[in-house]
């Protein structure tokens, strides 16, 4: 069986991936498929692994224009260490692998070596479809790492869901959701979301500004202080571009959702997975079919929840709310969750 977590951006499901990593069975995949090119990850036609080694060996260039200019996600988590004796392959201002940026670090503390490991084997691998170098890889690093089934999830997943359904029309799928007042405002506050959703949505900024009339932009440019993507990072703009963007990734993944049988697709509300860990975690396990080697795995799972993070909706002046409110309600209808 194969086995997806999907959701939007910042709806929680780094800590799901985490608590399901809690199985001593399972392999968490994180990040995978959302930092690689759209257009060559979920092609159909046959290619040698070298390919599928170039393409997950290439940079995010949204993540290298971040960390570039100083800002740091919490999601990568490659060991940069700058200083003139380190060994780290990379350094902060440099071009990352993408599949170094969160996958590799969380199953190595020398992710360098298991990314030559990986390089390795994907390059031995014989021509075929990428869906068939991915579920070769996996296979090869549940073994490698002592595991009997892996899953993987990526950050705004629901967005290529449909891609992901078309790919593995056998897998199993869990959609994680959140509300999307509070996501839209956690990708506000979020260096490497605020950039792309500001440039796909010609986003007003705090000077007045759109992002179309800073100038020419280019992603690869070198940082300068006062350049368009600078700037863009200094500025918070409106809550309502960003609850744009969570109602059209909502409505992307629901296209998906109709070609799946329903033993094959979960809802689950982020709200219930903090507030009642024990009873959640148990359902997906049961969804998901884990082995359940380790008794204790859900405990320790549902220990890892520090309760709720705090809200940030009431902040908002009474304006931006109904701006955000309207922005947000055709997905919030779709999640049942609209008021």
């Amino acid at each position: 069986m194969h086995r997806f977590v999907v959701g939007t951006g910042r709806c929680g499901s780094t800590l799901l991936s985490r608590m399901l990593a809690e199985n001593e069975s399972v392999l968490s995949v994180f990040e995978f498929f959302n930092g690689l090119d759209m257009a060559r990850r979920f092609a159909n036609d046959e290619v040698p692994g070298s390919e599928i080694a170039d393409l997950v060996s290439s940079e995010q260039p949204v993540v290298t224009a971040v960390l570039r200019r100083g800002y740091m996600v919490d999601e990568i988590t490659y060991p940069f260490d700058d200083s003139e004796s380190s060994t780290r392959r990379y350094r902060r201002d440099e071009a990352l692998p993408w599949i170094l940026v969160s996958a590799l670090g969380r199953l190595s503390d020398d992710p360098d070596a298991l990314f030559d490991e990986v390089m390795e084997q994907l390059r031995s691998q014989p021509d075929q479809r990428p869906r068939d170098h991915y579920l070769e890889l996996f296979d090869w690093l549940t073994e490698r790492f002592g595991h009997e089934v892996w899953i993987e999830r990526s950050g705004s997943s629901i967005d290529y869901f449909l891609g992901l359904v078309e790919q593995f029309p056998e897998a199993r799928f869990l959609h994680l959701h959140r509300d999307g007042h509070e996501v839209a405002l956690s990708m506000r506050e979020h260096d490497a979301y605020r950039v792309p959703i500001s440039l796909i949505y010609d986003a007003k900024l705090a000077s007045g500004k759109r992002v179309s009339e800073l100038g020419p932009i280019d992603i690869h440019a070198a940082p300068t202080g006062d350049d368009p993507i600078s700037q863009v990072l200094a500025s918070l703009p409106a809550p309502a571009e960003f609850g744009r963007y969570w109602t059209d990734q909502v409505l992307h993944g629901f296209q998906a959702i109709s070609k799946l049988d329903r033993d094959q697709y979960l809802e689950v509300r982020f709200e219930d997975l903090v507030e009642k860990p024990l009873d959640t975690i148990k359902e997906i396990s049961a969804f998901f079919e884990l082995p359940e080697r380790d008794p204790d795995w859900i405990g320790r799972a549902a220990a890892i929840v520090r309760g709720a993070p705090p809200t940030r909706f009431e902040q908002l002046s009474s304006q931006d709310q109904d701006m955000l409110r309207e922005s947000c309600r055709p997905g919030s209808v779709l999640l049942g969750r609209a008021f």
